[in-house]
């Protein structure tokens, strides 16, 4: 023990004292070796029970789809040309009527959630299938199965099967609760091998690859072709994540799997099983985070919330909501992002009347939203463009952007709408800051320090305002094929 620079005559310790301080040095080193061993949990000894335990509900699919081809390839012939008729003439004898026609087969796994034979998979597995077979684990065989819905938007299906007897099945567990470095167990059917068990932990949480609904839990848990569909098991047997898809620039796993998580996937099976489809809230807005250069320009402490861009006709305009405004609270739930504020809309029923708390000129405001179906919004699509022309457009340079004042004959070159109202950025200056935020020509600026702006003046009246006012920077919301934006540009001269 030299961690005090001096020593200590041992005959100057009674037993009593020599004793107290041995107890506690053993302490101490006990503390040091035990508590790690305490927060960690070790490796299993060995997978083969749960393995045992879940493979009964692990399912092989195999997917039929017929295609027709041409019997005949057809010649390259410049049109026009003499040869063209005698090869048209030459293929219609010999084609025949029947076109041919193979079947494509595609392999992919799946899990059984009830003894009545639903089974959960990926939509890309069973994806314009005409045919869809079930291989069972054991002693069950092989059985036809038919599609009860699909949801592309997080690539889940629904299927099910008949049987005569119950037939095994899991869980879903609560995948919120899975930490980084927890352990996990793959099951599937890789490379049309069949039931294929392979381990290993979670990699990362969160991640998010191109829907709107992503939610993936990351594993190095060997993922490969035909382990699409398939379930993630915790070391409970509970299902906490389906595998969709892997990172990989062979084909072959490199230790980067996705399986969307299980809190995700259990609320789209019950509305397929309940209903054939999904029935997502809808709030009708248009949304982006909150910036830090945004939040200076509105004057926010923290970049929490997501930022409403723009309210078309809807259950938010309905309920009183306007573009600027931003969303702090829906339902109850605080909102971090845009990316929560869409899950949480999503999770929520149709229907349902929300309190949405809103920040709007510095102020709270709760507002009554009446929630519609995001499914009925995306069908009824909407498309008006507009013609027609006279006057000369005004034109002037701001912030390093030649700005135009909207004609008709601009909004019909732009594909705006007759009603479009704001400034059209021209020619933009790549050393300026407008270019570094992501500013392009044919974008228009609509609103400035969120007043509406038509003309140039309106424009650079709100930029002397907000230098009067001692600010850095002014919001601009600006809009690109019809998406609107948030933008802060620095005012400083």
């Amino acid at each position: 023990m030299n961690a005090q620079a001096r020593s200590i005559p041992i005959t100057t310790f009674s037993p009593t004292r020599a004793q107290a301080f041995l107890a506690l040095l053993v302490s101490v080193v006990l503390l040091l070796t035990t508590v790690p061993g305490a927060i960690a949990r070790g490796a299993p000894d060995s997978f083969a029970d749960l393995s045992q335990q879940v493979s009964p509900a692990v399912v092989n699919i195999t997917t039929s789809t017929l295609i027709a081809e041409s019997t005949n390839p057809h010649p390259m012939v410049p049109e026009g040309s003499p040869f063209e008729k005698f090869f048209q003439d030459f293929l219609n004898q010999n084609q025949g009527d029947q076109p041919r026609t193979r079947r494509s087969q595609a392999l992919g796994s799946g899990f059984v959630i009830s003894e009545d034979g639903y089974i959960v998979t990926n939509n890309h597995v069973i994806d314009g299938a005409d045919e869809i077979q079930v291989e069972f684990f054991d002693g069950i065989g092989i059985l036809p199965a038919t599609v009860v819905g699909t949801d592309p938007k997080t690539d889940i299906a629904l299927l099910k099967v008949e049987s005569d007897k119950p037939l095994p099945f899991v869980n879903f567990g609560d995948s919120d609760v899975m930490r980084v470095g927890d352990w996990v167990l793959a099951v599937g059917n890789p490379l049309g091998q069949g039931f294929s068990v392979s381990a290993g932990i979670i990699s990362a949480r969160g991640r998010e690859l191109s829907g709107t609904y992503d939610d993936f839990i990351q594993t190095d848990a060997a993922i490969n072709r035909g382990n699409s569909g398939g379930p993630l098991f915790n070391m409970d047997g509970q299902v906490i994540g389906v595998n969709t898809a892997i990172l990989s620039p062979s084909g072959g796993s490199i230790g980067i799997g996705f399986s969307m998580a299980s809190n995700v996937v259990s609320k789209v099976v019950d509305q397929l099983q309940s209903f054939g489809e999904t029935r997502r809230g809808w709030l009708g807005v248009r949304i982006q985070d909150v910036t830090p250069d945004v939040a200076e320009a509105m004057q926010l402490d923290t970049t929490a919330g997501a930022l409403v861009t723009d309210v078309p006709d809807g259950p938010a305009k309905d309920g009183g909501m306007k573009a600027g405004d931003l969303i702090l609270n829906f339902d109850g739930h605080d909102v971090a992002n845009t990316r929560e504020l869409v899950r949480i809309v999503g999770d929520a029923p149709v229907g349902k009347a929300v309190r949405v708390v809103v920040l709007r000129e510095g102020k709270t405001q709760t507002l009554k939203v009446t929630l519609g179906r995001r499914e009925d919004a995306e069908a009824a699509d909407a498309g008006i463009s507009a013609p027609q022309s006279p006057p000369e457009p005004v034109e002037q340079t701001v912030l390093g952007m030649t700005l135009t004042e909207l004609t008709d004959t601009l909004r019909q070159d732009l594909g705006l709408d007759a009603g479009a109202r704001g400034l059209a950025i021209g020619v933009i200056d790549e050393g300026s800051e407008a270019w570094e935020k992501g500013l392009r020509a044919g974008d228009v600026i609509e609103e400035a320090g969120q007043a509406r702006v038509t003309t140039i003046g309106d424009f650079e009246r709100k930029i002397a305002e907000a230098r009067e006012g001692g600010r850095q920077s002014i919001l601009l919301l600006v809009r690109r094929s019809g998406d609107p934006r948030f933008v802060a540009l620095s005012v400083s001269e």
